[in-house]
């Protein structure tokens, strides 16, 4: 749903779902692979535009959705009452909706104790969505993720605890050539440490303002090739082990679409990533023109 010209970011998962702005921008809006909100200053809209949003849905749109995703990049860092307030209002207007979800980065995470985000889980937040991005230092360091591993196994293990549904996402190729195998491996042990429950793989695309194109066309980063990103996808899947996730690399930005119950099928996974990257003239990728964010 969309309620006025602004940047907007969404997971796959949320395709069918009422996308309600409570921010714009990013908070944070330093990381160097990302084009989005360059231009964009952080804010909160006031609480009443949110409402009458709200009420909008609730009276011309209520039976056109069942979820609620609440923009933008980060919002789950605006302070505790407001967010409180928003999702009370959600679910007195829409007492339907089965689910809210939010993205959320670790630095707004940490900021929430555990009892906020249980009174969040109460009042109807089901899921958030936290960019892992890589389980490198160097790389979170290189790129101005804002977060080392440690306080990203944290944020990730707190809403957990919290009973909320956590959705973890990583780039393929965010290390380039240099640090390909730092990336995989460090990525695949964060991601053990965090067991999320549901994990999704995007690989990084060069599209301006990001800073990351200069350093590119500058020749200090070197990227990998479509193959290549398959084999850091097959070392991630391989040296990771979830309790229970369903694992996905079915955003826009990926070569190779895998929707996989792991650890169930991580066997099958292996043997079809083993298959393409030994025989690559048997199988089709994506074609670039067919990728986007």
């Amino acid at each position: 749903m969309y309620f006025y010209d602004m940047v907007r970011i969404r997971p796959p998962s949320e395709a069918e779902s009422l996308l309600l702005p409570l921010t714009l921008g990013c908070s944070h809006n330093k990381c160097t692979f990302c084009c989005r909100f360059k231009d964009t200053p952080f804010s909160i809209r006031p609480i009443e535009e949110v409402k009458a949003d709200i009420d909008s849905v609730s009276k011309h749109y209520k039976s056109y959705f069942r979820r609620v995703f609440i923009e933008n990049g980060d919002a789950l860092i605006i302070p505790q009452p407001k967010l409180v307030e928003v999702l009370k209002y959600i679910r007195k207007s829409l007492p339907d909706m089965e689910r809210v979800g939010i993205y959320g980065n670790c630095k707004g995470i940490l900021r929430k104790s555990l009892d906020e985000l249980k009174e969040l889980r109460r009042l109807g937040l089901g899921i958030i969505y936290m960019g892992v991005e890589s389980g490198d230092e160097e790389i979170l360091r290189r790129v101005k993720k804002g977060a080392a591993c440690a306080q990203l196994a944290e944020a990730g293990q707190r809403v957990k605890k919290a009973g909320i549904i956590l959705s973890a996402t990583f780039i393929l190729g965010l290390g380039g050539k240099e640090r390909t195998r730092e990336h995989t491996q460090a990525t695949a042990r964060l991601l053990t440490e965090i067991d999320p429950d549901f994990v999704g793989a995007l690989t990084l695309m060069l599209e301006r303002p990001a800073p990351i194109v200069d350093e590119v066309e500058s020749g200090s980063f070197k990227l990998i090739s479509p193959l290549e990103t398959l084999v850091e996808l097959r070392t991630i899947i391989a040296e990771s082990e979830f309790t229970n996730c369903f694992f996905t690399s079915n955003h826009a930005s990926n070569y190779l679409p895998l929707r996989i119950r792991l650890p169930e099928q991580k066997a099958e996974a292996l043997r079809l990533l083993d298959d393409i990257t030994a025989h690559p003239s048997r199988h089709s990728l994506k074609p670039e023109f067919l990728r986007a964010l």
